[in-house]
């Protein structure tokens, strides 16, 4: 149909109202359901990878390009520099201070946000420190590892059959009792059985 001005100014100021409303919806939508939550930028925190530096934390302060950032690590002892992106492993950890802030500003930023306390509880950093200790056992030490490790599975195997025949008595792994043999049931008294009426003896 053929809008005059008037109806066409109209609808068009409608759909300005209209459409960043829908589009905020959508936007809140896809980013609670977005499956990644860990993003190249400024503030991330993250580990190096590969390098003089390995296993050390550092923060993202800028993004050069693709493949390239600006990292800095003032309480790990590692310099401001660049390093590629396939050098680091991002953490769920991220700090707050202005693009391209100083050493001094994204050490205070550090400190405030307890960084190093809450990477060391992490089950990421436990995991590295359970790895550098089994690297730095003896073959002695790798061969009592072993040991303790077969008896521990030994143990645990021992316990679960016990409970597994203990919940099959009582009903709990398969939802029906298990009937000692002779011991539960109720007996039953046999019925008695009728005489038969003897035939007249022939003469």
């Amino acid at each position: 149909p053929i809008l005059t001005c008037h109806q066409e100014r109209r609808s068009l100021s409608l759909s300005k109202l209209v459409f960043p409303v829908k589009f905020r919806h959508l936007s809140f939508y896809f980013w609670q359901s977005m499956p990644f939550k860990r993003f190249v930028e400024t503030g991330r925190v993250a580990v190096v990878s590969d390098g003089p530096y390995k296993g050390k934390l550092v923060s993202i302060v800028d993004v050069i390009d693709q493949t390239r950032v600006l990292v800095d690590g003032p309480n790990s002892n590692v310099p401001r520099g660049q390093l590629r992106l396939n050098e680091l492993h991002l953490t769920k950890f991220r700090i707050k201070f202005p693009f391209a802030a100083s050493t001094r500003v994204v050490r205070k930023a550090w400190t405030d946000a307890n960084i190093d306390e809450k990477w060391a509880q992490s089950v990421w950093a436990q995991k590295v420190v359970s790895k550098e200790k089994r690297a730095e056992l003896s073959d002695l030490d790798r061969f009592k590892l072993r040991r303790a490790r077969s008896r521990r599975n030994h143990i645990r195997t021992a316990t679960f059959l016990t409970l597994r025949k203990t919940a099959s008595r009582n009903g709990v792994l398969y939802g029906k009792k298990k009937m000692a043999k002779g011991g539960d049931k109720p007996k039953t008294t046999k019925k008695a059985k009728k005489e038969k009426p003897q035939a007249p003896k022939k003469k």
